[in-house]
């Protein structure tokens, strides 16, 4: 119950790892507010969350909206009093291309999201943080720790990720905020299952064999779960990491060391 009494916003909440993140901070203790663009996943996600005899409230926002924000920090304030925490996953996938021959207009749509979107959310929210002297958390990614053709946008976008993360932490600490960025690797959740089978298919082999290729390059040689991010970002929310901010947790089961 590490987050017991305390309430979290958690953005882009779908059926993969922003439902996790809903379902970890409830089994830790804290009631949460969920946003997303689709109102019947975020009705899914609340309802699971009541199993565990946690509060849901859902707000269904894009973030890339400049009123949405305020809106969404509104909602929670009206709905529980108070911000503990905020975990920033919203993403929207940039092309892969490599990053000399890829159209600015799309890079500028996924900048808009991972970037702008996590900052205007952090802003809105950042007076209901210092009230509780809470904390935030941003959703990276392992594309941090290497540089792979065809992976420049998406760095790109993440790198900037991480340095709005780094100065958030600056800024808001003397206000008693703290800051911090969870970067996972791979994520065997539906979305790999799928993407491995699709590979397998292509490949004339079996997704277990795909799995396993990509698992050999990590030091458990495994693919971290869902619920084992999610576990990490609520340790970043808790009081155990009262004094951790403006860091990058890798959870990737050792593929990369940083």
């Amino acid at each position: 119950m590490l987050l017991e009494g305390k309430v979290v916003v958690i953005s882009g909440v779908g059926s993969g790892l922003g439902r996790s993140l809903a379902l970890q901070c409830a089994r830790a203790g804290a009631d949460v507010v969920l946003a997303a663009r689709t109102a019947d996943r975020l009705d899914a996600v609340a309802k699971e969350v009541a199993g565990f005899g946690r509060r849901a409230l859902a707000v269904p926002s894009d973030i890339n909206e400049e009123t949405a924000p305020a809106r969404l920090a509104a909602q929670a304030l009206e709905g529980f009093g108070r911000v503990d925490g905020l975990v920033n996953n919203a993403f929207a996938m940039p092309p892969i291309r490599e990053l000399g021959k890829v159209d600015p207009v799309e890079l500028r749509g996924a900048f808009e999201t991972n970037v702008l979107g996590a900052l205007r959310v952090t802003r809105q929210l950042a007076p209901a943080l210092e009230d509780a002297r809470g904390a935030a958390v941003m959703i990276n990614s392992a594309v941090l720790r290497h540089s792979q053709r065809g992976f420049g946008p998406y760095k790109v976008t993440k790198a900037a990720l991480l340095a709005a993360t780094q100065a958030l932490a600056t800024e808001l600490g003397p206000r008693q905020v703290r800051v911090n960025s969870v970067a996972p690797g791979y994520i065997w959740g539906d979305n790999l299952k799928w993407w491995f089978s699709h590979l397998a298919e292509r490949q004339g082999t079996t997704p277990e064999q795909v799995y396993e290729e990509a698992a050999s390059s990590t030091d458990l040689r495994r693919l971290p779960e869902p619920d084992e991010v999610a576990d990490a970002v609520v340790f970043l929310l808790s009081d155990l990491a009262r004094a951790v901010t403006g860091q990058c947790l890798d959870v990737n089961c050792g593929e990369y060391h940083h």
